[in-house]
């Protein structure tokens, strides 16, 4: 049980420390194929932003409600328009953002595994996830 519990822990990895809201811009992925944002120039990482209509605030809170939901998400960081988070699978730990683009009614998001090369798709299967519990509007929720 106990190299069980190692095994756990040491695939978790260490917390970034390069991640937040720079200024409107998420951390550039790397150029390892576990990592997906919204603001990625190629098209290996890219994926779209969460859309939304109507009172981005509304929007921003709804998306939190439905990370709250989950049962594999822990908010970390909370910020007027960011969210950071833990996104768990059995072994290891991504780790994703949100941010609020209040000028093109969307969220960035970002989301990148701590630990090795390849995720096999999880980051992006995920937060395409999220993208299907996110209501775009308020009248959807």
């Amino acid at each position: 049980m106990t190299l069980g519990l190692l095994g756990l822990f040491g695939c978790a990895g260490e917390r970034p420390a390069n991640l937040g809201d720079r200024g409107g811009m998420l951390t550039a992925c790397p150029s390892s194929p576990n990592c997906i944002s919204s603001q990625a120039d190629d098209e290996k990482h890219r994926i779209a932003p969460l859309a939304f209509g109507g009172d981005p605030d509304r929007a921003f809170a709804r998306l939190k409600q439905v990370l709250g939901k989950r049962g594999d998400t822990v908010i970390i960081d909370e910020q007027i328009g960011y969210l950071r988070a833990e996104l768990r699978t059995l072994l290891f730990v991504d780790d994703a953002e949100f941010l609020l683009d209040r000028s093109r009614n969307v969220i960035q998001v970002r989301s990148a595994s701590r630990l090795g090369y390849s995720d096999l798709g999880k980051n992006r299967s995920r937060m395409e996830e999220i993208r299907s519990q996110f209501p775009p509007s308020e009248g959807n929720q």
